[in-house]
């Protein structure tokens, strides 16, 4: 805003707002939140974004506010098109990513009462948020913008939700009414006797394994963790969603759990009789995958304590700051490497044999190892790939090597579909200095493919590689697997060139395995946004859920 004191309540949020330093609001105007979209306009510190759909900037949000740790925002009118922002402010808060959303909402004359597109967008808003409310008077405007931004990026982060009434919002603001400073976030200490706990368990254990979640990407201690891992000799797996915590150029370095058969890093926690878990949510995947007869003592420690899982008994439970959990672990331990027999070499060349069979095939249409291996390639170390939800998320996470946090996005919480093109505009407006590249099928580009108009409009250099296969290839895949046949899941598509072009975009169409890595290489380095669609042979999904189910594996 300017030098001037708020006069509207809609100034005042945004006063709020700048005090917190969001330099983003994406969304998209209606009547009654149109003060809120002009203030934001005339502030001299923040730019709004203009979606396409709602639940595009809500993405956006979400992308931004993941790889920032400040809460992307986002906004909307009421009624349909507060419905709309619903799957983005999901996604963060199953994600645990910070995002605050505002919408309007009817009138205080007609809030009580059946009327013109009455919802109840709080009671909507509250079981995908931590923190949900109304503003019913002018006054509380400075309390509820503070309480709704210490919700979203609380310890444990997530999502937040604010109604506007709109003749709250056309209101004047109090004329002692100023945004309150952000508070300053403590780091909770880990509890004396927990660490002594843990300490003696790891001491008895004899086959020690490491898990790492997006806690360890979250809370910015990736590399504390490797130092520790390299220190007591420890195995790491990740999570999909952490992927990039412990580079997997990192011998050590097992690879993701996940998967949705025994896959190669599976076998490791077959043998592991204590592990530690490190940052990881239940959300992320079910335990039941590396500990299926609940045997396993397991130490947890994250920023808080998970759901009940009878596959999830945790011996100890340290919840405080991941880092100095850890350095209160390392002090307690000593420097003698802890117990384990995990083999990482034979694991690790498995997967790596598995992506150079990949890197080596021209077949037309791609193998899925092919197309990851040159992904791979094409971009630098510390560039951003967004992995949507399908069989992609699939082969990305499983074989796209990562060597730095939050380089490899996947949404593992709410898997949700249709997040990664707008997410991509988000994450180049959090890393402008970095590639961006949004890796979909053809199944999800199309839900919010319209986003390309908003890159365009808004000159982000958004990338996207669509492949193509003409179906919902995940749900094929399942279908085949449990049924053994399929249907209701194939599809046509538009002309991909076509229809990026009719935007104001660049189209590529790949027609051999050979054009695929220049194609690719032109487009991440050329200015403006950009389409590559590839053809890729899902006749692997079958042939890689096979191999595993066969698979056995001596460490």
């Amino acid at each position: 805003m300017s030098a001037n004191s708020p006069t509207s309540v809609a100034q005042l949020i945004v006063s709020c707002l700048e005090e917190e330093g969001v330099e983003y609001v994406f969304g998209i105007p209606g009547e009654e939140n149109i003060k809120l979209v002009r203030a934001v306009s005339e502030s001299s510190s923040m730019r709004f974004i203009l979606g396409r759909h709602e639940q595009g900037s809500a993405f956006m949000a979400d992308i931004y506010g993941r790889l920032t740790g400040k809460a992307g925002v986002c906004t909307a009118t009421l009624g349909p098109g507060a419905i709309n922002l619903l799957l983005g402010v999901a996604d963060a808060q199953t994600n645990s990513s910070p995002l605050v959303a505002i919408s309007a909402q009817v009138g205080l004359n007609r809030i009580y009462k059946e009327s013109h597109q009455i919802v109840d967008l709080e009671s909507m808003f509250r079981p995908v948020t931590k923190w949900a409310d109304t503003i019913l008077t002018p006054q509380a405007v400075p309390e509820m913008v503070r309480q709704a931004f210490d919700a979203a990026q609380s310890e444990r982060p997530g999502a937040a939700y604010l109604a506007v009434p709109e003749d709250v919002e056309a209101m004047p603001a109090p004329a002692d009414a100023k945004p309150l400073p952000a508070r300053e976030r403590s780091r909770s200490l880990p509890a004396p006797e927990a660490i002594e706990q843990a300490r003696q368990l790891l001491r008895a254990a004899k086959r020690v394994i490491l898990l790492a979640g997006d806690g360890v990407a979250r809370q910015g201690v990736a590399g504390q963790l490797t130092e520790f891992a390299r220190r007591y000799n420890l195995p790491v797996a990740t999570t999909f969603m952490a992927k990039g915590v412990v580079s997997d150029r990192e011998p050590l370095a097992l690879g993701v759990v996940g998967f949705m058969r025994h896959d190669y890093e599976s076998f490791a926690f077959d043998e592991a009789d204590t592990i530690l878990s490190v940052g990881y949510e239940l959300q992320e995947f079910s335990p039941s995958r590396i500990n299926p007869d609940a045997d396993k003592t397991i130490i947890h420690i994250n920023t808080f304590a998970p759901d009940i899982d009878a596959h999830y008994d945790m011996a100890v439970n340290i919840n405080a700051d991941i880092g100095l959990s850890l350095e209160a672990l390392a002090q307690a331990l000593g420097d003698e490497p802890l117990h384990t027999t995990v083999n990482t070499s034979r694991i690790r060349d498995m997967v790596q044999a598995e992506l150079d069979t990949g890197r080596a095939s021209n077949a037309f249409p791609l193998l899925p190892q092919r197309v990851v291996a040159d992904i791979r390639e094409a971009l630098n170390d510390d560039d951003i790939v967004l992995a949507d939800t399908g069989a992609i998320k699939m082969w990305m996470a499983r074989l796209y090597p990562t060597y730095q946090p939050l380089t490899c996005l996947i949404s593992n919480g709410l898997s949700t579909m249709a997040f990664a093109l707008p997410g991509a505009i988000g994450a180049h407006l959090a890393c402008p200095d970095r590639k961006v590249l949004a890796v979909m099928g053809d199944g999800s580009f199309l839900m919010n493919s319209q986003e390309i108009e908003t890159a365009v409009r808004e000159s982000v250099p958004l990338k996207i590689l669509v492949w193509v296969d003409n179906a919902y290839g995940l749900i094929k895949w399942k279908m085949d697997l449990e049924e053994g046949s399929h249907n209701n899941v194939d599809f046509g598509n538009p002309d991909f060139v076509a229809y990026a072009r009719s935007f104001g975009a660049n189209g590529y169409q790949v027609e051999s395995a050979e054009q695929f890595l220049p194609m690719l290489q032109q487009a991440l380095n050329e200015p403006g946004v950009s389409l590559v669609a590839c053809p890729v042979d899902y006749r692997e999904n079958i042939k890689l859920t096979d191999k595993l189910g066969q698979l056995t594996i001596s460490l």
